[in-house]
């Protein structure tokens, strides 16, 4: 019998795809969760920055956190210029707060005000399939709940959202909140790991009184990854792991 290959798709992240056995398994959807400002959103961009940049893989971002204007403001500061990308047809950015705060929007897409489940889910197919991206983010999942006012169906949400993901064949990261991984909680609602195939831990520690900070991969079907808590790095250049450094 033919032993079964994983098609592997690269992170674009220095250092992760050593731990991830080449890469992500194409065609997963993986939840890049950790608290408040341990870099999930930069970790995002990245994957599909440097897929556009170095891959020639085209990729969407869903911005549901911040507007599309001040995302690339940011991302420029690692020298990533996304508007070039988008001109050349290989990013689209969905703007998808300039409606819920009550500003029109001058993007190229945007999500409207009042989406349900399903124009939502329909609006970010017709943007995959409008580049034939590859690659897809949607930052983040607790911004879904709060635009689509549907926190208590958030499971099934979540459902709909990554079996329309797997039936597109793009390589996804959605990212969620958590608050206390410490505890064990590692997701806004405590649903989102069970969803997704693939879960990457994103978190700060105290090391001899100073911060310091790691990823963890909790899961990744389809592929042996390392079980580690790695060390990494927010330099000029962007995310960087490394599978050689101290394990905290």
């Amino acid at each position: 019998m033919p032993k079964y290959v994983v098609e592997r798709v690269k992170t674009g992240i220095p250092g992760l795809d050593d731990l991830l056995n080449g890469g992500f398994p194409k065609g997963t959807t993986v939840l890049v969760t950790g608290p408040t400002g341990t870099g999930k959103t930069t970790f995002a961009v990245q994957f599909v920055y440097r897929g556009a940049e170095l891959y020639d893989e085209p990729g969407v971002i869903v911005t549901l956190e911040e507007r599309a204007q001040d995302l690339r403001r940011e991302m420029l500061s690692f020298g990533w210029d996304l508007e070039k990308y988008e001109r050349e047809g290989k990013i689209a950015i969905v703007d998808g707060v300039s409606s819920i705060v009550g500003l029109p929007s001058e993007e190229k897409f945007a999500l409207e005000d009042g989406l349900n489940v399903e124009g939502f889910l329909r609006y970010v197919y017709r943007v995959v399939k409008s580049i034939n991206a590859k690659r897809l983010v949607v930052d983040s999942i607790p911004s879904i709940a709060i635009r689509l006012k549907e926190e208590n169906d958030i499971r099934e949400v979540l459902l709909r959202l990554n079996t329309i993901l797997l039936e597109m064949g793009v390589t996804s990261i959605l990212t969620t909140e958590a608050e206390d991984p410490k505890s064990g909680k590692i997701s806004k609602y405590g649903v989102e790991e069970f969803v997704s195939r693939g879960v990457i831990l994103l978190d700060l520690i105290e090391k001899d009184v100073e911060l310091k900070r790691y990823l963890l991969i909790r899961k990744m079907r389809e592929t042996k990854h390392a079980m580690k808590k790695y060390p990494f790095e927010i330099t000029e250049d962007g995310i960087t792991v490394y599978p050689s450094g101290e394990i905290y």
